[in-house]
Parts: C-alpha cells; structure tokens; sequence
C-alpha cells in the first residue's frame, strides 16, 4: 500500500474511498464537513457535485450508483441535513442502491454544550439506513468507512451512513485502510431449483427483479422458459433498473393500482421469486387484502434479495430446456397534431428516445401509458421512482448523467413532484449534464386525487384545493432558465416528439414543460 506522509482523518477517508473505486462527492457541506471540503480540494482524487439541497445530493446519489453499479459518496450536515436528504435516501434503500452517506457532527468535545444544531445524528440516520457508525478516532476513521463501503456494496445493497465528528476529522493520525472484499452472493440452492422447475405451469407467475432486469438476456431466458412451461413473467411495480427497449425482451409489470393488481394476479396458483420479494399494495384500502398474491397461492423463492437471480435463471433455463426468447413489438403510431394527453406523450416520447438513452420515470398519473408505448423504443436503460417519497426524479436524473456521461438522460417529470427538489436543475446546469427534463403539467397531484376517491371520500372544495396547483400556475421555463437551463412550453402533441429529440441530441440541459 502507497505510504503517506501524516494526514488528518478526513484525508485518509478520501484517500481509502478513491483507493476502493469511489470516485464522485455528492456534497451539501457544512461547517462539521469543511475538513472533508478541504482534503477532497487538497487530493483532486473525486469529482465534487454541489446540491443545493440535502435531497438533491441523495437523489443524485442513488440515480449515480444505479448507473454505475458502485456508490458515490454523499457529504451531509449533521442531523437537519441528513433529515433534508432522508426522502430519497429511503428511495435508494427500496430501490437496494448502493449508497455511503458520510454526515458531520459535532467535534466530541462540543457535544455536551448543546450548540444550536446539536442532535441526535445516529437517531435521524436509523429509519433511512441498513448500516450506521459513528467514527471514534483519526487512526481507525477509514477503516470505519470501508467498513461502511463494503455495507453498501453486500448482497443485497444496502444504505450505509458513517457519521464523522469534526475532530475526528481534523485530527492528525490519519491511516489508509485497505478496501473492503467484494462480496459473494447467496449459493444456488438445488432443492429450490428442482421444486421450481416442477412449479411451472399456467396457473404459475415468475415473479423477477433486481439485476434480472438489468440484464437483457436474463429476460429474454425467462420469456423462453415462459413459452416453454405456459408460465407467465411479470416484474414488481417499482424497480431500480431495466435494461429494455428494441431488440430486447420486455417484460410486464405488477401494475400499481390495486384493483388492477388483483385482477393480474388472480389467475395464479403459484408463484416463484427470483430476485424480489411477494407482492403488497402501496397502501391498505377499506375491504381489499394487503397483500396481492391470492392467499391460496404457493409462493417460493428461487434466488433472494442476495442470490444470483441471472444465474438462477441460467439454471432454470437449463433445466427445463429452454432458450432465449424476443418476441417481436411495434411502437405505435407518432402522434398526431393535437392535444397532449397520456396517451400522445407516451407515444411522443417512444419515438424521440435516442440510442442508449437513460429514462429517469417520476411521470407519476401522467406517465401511465409509456412503459407499454416504448417497449419497441431505441435501446434504454429505464430507472424510477422506488420508495414512493416523490421528488427523486431531477436529481436522479442528474446522478445517471454523471455516471454515464456519454448517454443522453431523459428525464419524466411529474409536476408536483418537481417542485420537491427543483433545486436540481441549477446542479444541472453547473455540470452541464445531458439531462432533457420534460414535466407532465397537469397542474394537479392526479394520483392523490385517486386516492382520495379510492378511500371512499366525497371531496369538496376545501380536499381538492389541497391537491391542486394552481393560484398561481407554476412557470416551469421561468423557473429552469432563472437557474441556468434553457427551457420552452409546448402545447402539440407532434411538437413534444420533435422538441424532446432536438434536445437529447444537443448537449447539456434543457427543460420541456409539456402542458396537459
């Protein structure tokens, strides 16, 4: 290992962490941090992205690792910070995204003095995180984050947050750790493989997710184990990643409604679990079950939420003598002139998509028709909304143009949730990433206004007041061009397919505000 010459804790943390392959900072730094700021400025060992809001940094953090398969590191402010960053921190640790969250506090001595923004740092971190320590010494300081490092990238990934007190930082006695051993997955199990095999009927679902759908030939192994067996394929709602688009097999998702999440799942009397867990609704609903899997239905797990989901298909595949399968699909019809409706945007967009393209999908209501619309779309990566705290989809947007910056990134924007992490696009602009952002404005929370009725409310004016946006309107292209973005608003149908194009193609950032 390189010898260096004494350095404090933070230096031997930033040189451990670039020596274990991570390379980026996503950074909203405050004073407990301004050793880290120092010796990342000092090094020149990662690149620096400044979020101007805490969930900015953990949204573009979570669309980074998705993209790169290795977390970045994100650099917080004691507990208010942390707590700003915690909605897409839980994104990331229900989308199982590799994640280090390295959060300031308090130098030891401060602690008992009661500053203003002294609290309880490990507290905020429990709920949002698989994994939390707090540094204890200068010398042990980056052993404590490959520790960390090595709890992000188990099997399955994992949140972890390190909490850094400031002296423990500034203190001399710094030493390099070593990184972490990559981690091994769960072993085949060949009982489950030979019970699943003789699951396989009609009436059985294959239930896949994580890197199963990351990687197009595992779809396409199923899909030929589906038409094989009469087994049907399906995906859960929400995912971290799919590889998809023309020339690759697609694949048909749990849908989010509930009823419509019953009726799909109804017909099957048993269930086989390749990297995902059983089914549940997003929310409990008077009269309706919790769980989406009829209650007679046998359920078993082929590979877990730590197994080799592509080799245990692999083996499936083997076992029932089946190969590889695409099915051939057509995009539909390019819209016409004319109003933008769900339908016209996803048939707008499934058209303008680049090659090798990444979509980043918070469209929320709006977007409801565009999975199905570009399933013959140019070749994509496909990354979204997981834990349902919405506000992830700009900066997720901009954390997959960092890892990837030789793709364009297409970002489906709701409008509401825009407004959560707005901030976003300034970092956008800093960075100058390939992003096209295209907001659905409907001017309106559509999806909450489902919810309401499916709860078995009569709303008034007072309820829909709450969940709409208007008095006033948002301005979408004044708010992207007054933080750097160039930005327009369309009203054609056939113009969106033309404007999302011309973007993609241009590069760095531009907003669309799409009026519906």
């Amino acid at each position: 290992m390189t010898e260096y010459p004494t350095m404090n804790g933070a230096e031997s943390v930033v040189r451990s962490l670039h020596g274990a392959g991570v390379s980026v900072c996503f950074a909203n730094p405050g004073t407990s941090e301004m050793q880290f700021v120092d010796a990342l400025d000092r090094t020149g060992l990662m690149r620096c992205v400044l979020g101007l809001f805490e969930g900015v940094v953990t949204g573009a953090a979570d669309g980074y690792a998705r993209m790169a398969g290795v977390p970045a590191v994100t650099l917080l402010h004691l507990a208010p910070g942390l707590s700003n960053a915690s909605a897409n921190m839980h994104n990331a640790r229900k989308a199982r995204s590799p994640m280090l969250n390295l959060v300031g506090d308090h130098a030891v001595r401060h602690r008992g003095y009661d500053a203003p923004l002294t609290s309880d740092v490990a507290g905020a971190a429990a709920p949002f995180s698989d994994w939390v320590k707090t540094a204890t010494s200068p010398d042990t300081f980056a052993r404590d984050a490959m520790e960390a490092l090595g709890a992000a990238m188990a099997r399955p990934n994992r949140v972890a947050t390190l909490i850094a007190p400031a002296d423990i930082g500034w203190d001399e006695g710094g030493v390099v750790a070593p990184p972490p051993p990559p981690p091994d997955f769960a072993p085949l199990d060949e009982h489950a493989l030979e019970r699943a095999a003789g699951m396989l009927d009609a009436e059985t679902v294959l239930l896949v997710g994580g890197r199963v759908l990351e990687q197009p030939d595992a779809v396409a192994l199923l899909h030929g184990i589906a038409d094989k067996t009469g087994a049907r394929v399906l995906a859960p709602t929400s995912n971290r990643r799919c590889d998809r688009g023309a020339g690759r097999a697609g694949i048909d998702k749990v849908p989010y409604p509930i009823d419509m999440a019953l009726e799909t799942l109804a017909p099957f009397k048993r269930a086989v679990l390749i990297e995902t867990v059983p089914p549940v609704a997003f929310f409990a609903y008077p009269g309706k079950p919790s769980l989406l899997l009829p209650a007679s239905c046998e359920v078993m797990t082929l590979a877990g939420l730590d197994g080799d989901g592509p080799a245990a298909i692999a083996a499936l595949a083997e076992r029932v003598r089946a190969s590889k399968l695409i099915a051939p699909v057509e995009l539909p019809p390019s819209p016409a002139a004319g109003a933008i409706t769900p339908a016209t945007i996803a048939a707008a967009i499934a058209h303008a998509l680049p090659d090798n393209a990444i979509v980043v999908d918070e469209s929320i209501s709006g977007g409801r028709d565009i999975w199905r619309a570009t399933r013959a779309a140019a070749p994509h990566a496909w990354i979204s909304l997981t834990g349902g705290a919405i506000g992830d989809g700009i900066p997720m947007a901009l954390g997959a143009a960092v890892a990837c910056p030789d793709r364009p990134v297409v970002s489906l924007q709701a409008d509401g949730s825009a407004m959560y992490t707005i901030q976003a696009l300034w970092s956008q602009a800093r960075e100058q990433a390939n992003v096209t952002t295209v907001i659905f404005a409907n001017r309106t929370y559509e999806i909450l206004k489902k919810e309401l009725f499916a709860v078995g409310a009569n709303p008034g004016r007072s309820a829909l007041d709450m969940l709409d946006l208007d008095r006033p309107h948002l301005d979408f292209v004044s708010l992207a061009r007054g933080m750097g973005v160039p930005a327009r608003r369309i009203e054609d149908a056939a113009e969106l397919q033309r404007a999302i194009a011309d973007a993609a193609h241009e590069p760095g950032p531009y907003l669309i505000e799409a009026m519906m």
